[in-house]
């Protein structure tokens, strides 16, 4: 019998080529394991057929954290593909090409292009932030607790999508920029210390089978907007800014923030920007657009790389 082996760091970078970069979540939460870092595996997911970008792997990532699972099915699946461990002191021959198996496109999923009649419904039972856990999780991160007739309620108790977890929630209305029609929602699982709840998955949902793109939050309702609007991503990062600028909305991510259009009668506008590359160049984006139109434009940032405003609040309320 072949006695037992104690894997290290270098051999889960080692056995990384042959493992196909398709696999299923646990097999990614035993990557982790393996001791493999956030940029390595980035890089090795990019191979897949179903890489989703940078940003959305890191989410993913954050969301596998601690799981708690041993490694051996990384080095399980590895050895399947042709990896043996190297003896000691043996030289390794040049590596294959990663492995990454064909897989069928995934069908077109229709997308809902207003809120569902489940999601009106939940929106309708939502309740005031004021004297909520809801609003002491704003307060304990450093936000500016946004007026009652914005689009941010509060849900006393949710269920996750992804298992038995039930606990409050922030729940954002989700409405496109131009028409104010609702399209979504978006909910964020809270605990009272003002901290993400430990959900199954991630702790930021938007509604299943709903459009995001050309969608807001409107933390501060129309009536507020005259002369100027600030903006960012998500939003404890404007309700960070809003410290400072009001009335905000949030465009949830870089994608949403870079394609916001013009808006007639708003003369001026002021960016929350995220320090990451996407976000940088949402907030680039963006800002030229409405500078072309002959916009006032305010460029906003942390200092630090992979920062955002709210980074540097919830600090400062710690």
């Amino acid at each position: 019998m072949t006695p037992r082996r104690d894997y290290t760091e270098a051999d889960a970078r080692d056995a990384a080529p042959f493992v196909p970069m398709d696999g299923t979540r646990d097999e990614w939460v035993r990557a982790l394991a393996a001791g493999l870092s956030d940029d390595e595996l980035i890089e090795l997911s990019s191979l897949a057929p179903n890489y989703g970008g940078e940003r959305a792997t890191r989410s993913t990532l954050r969301s596998l954290r601690g799981a708690g699972v041993g490694a051996g099915t990384w080095f399980y699946l590895a050895r399947l593909n042709g990896w043996r461990p190297a003896a000691a002191g043996e030289t390794r021959p040049a590596r294959p090409a990663p492995v990454v198996r064909a897989v069928a496109p995934e069908p077109e999923r229709h997308q809902r292009e207003t809120l569902s009649p489940y999601g009106r419904r939940l929106w309708a039972s939502s309740l005031p932030l004021a004297g909520t856990v809801g609003a002491d999780y704003l307060t304990a991160r450093g936000c500016f607790t946004p007026p009652e007739d914005g689009d941010l309620r509060f849900l006393p108790a949710h269920r996750h999508p992804l298992g038995d977890y039930i606990g409050p929630a922030l729940v954002a209305l989700v409405t496109d920029i131009e028409t104010c029609t609702s399209i979504s929602l978006h909910i964020t699982w809270v605990r009272p210390d003002g901290t993400k709840a430990d959900t199954p998955g991630p702790a930021r949902l938007l509604l299943g089978g709903h459009r995001k793109a050309g969608g807001v939050i409107r933390l501060w309702p129309d009536e507020a907007v005259t002369h100027g609007l600030a903006v960012g991503e998500g939003i404890e990062s404007c309700l960070s800014l809003a410290h400072a600028f009001t009335p905000v909305w949030s465009c949830i991510d870089a994608g949403n923030l870079a394609a916001l259009p013009v808006l007639a009668g708003v003369e001026a506008l002021t960016v929350a920007r995220d320090n990451d590359p996407a976000g940088r160049r949402a907030a680039q984006t963006v800002a030229e657009r409405w500078a072309a139109a002959g916009a006032e434009v305010a460029i906003v940032a942390a200092v630090g790389e992979g920062q955002d405003l709210n980074n540097v609040t919830s600090k400062e309320a710690a």
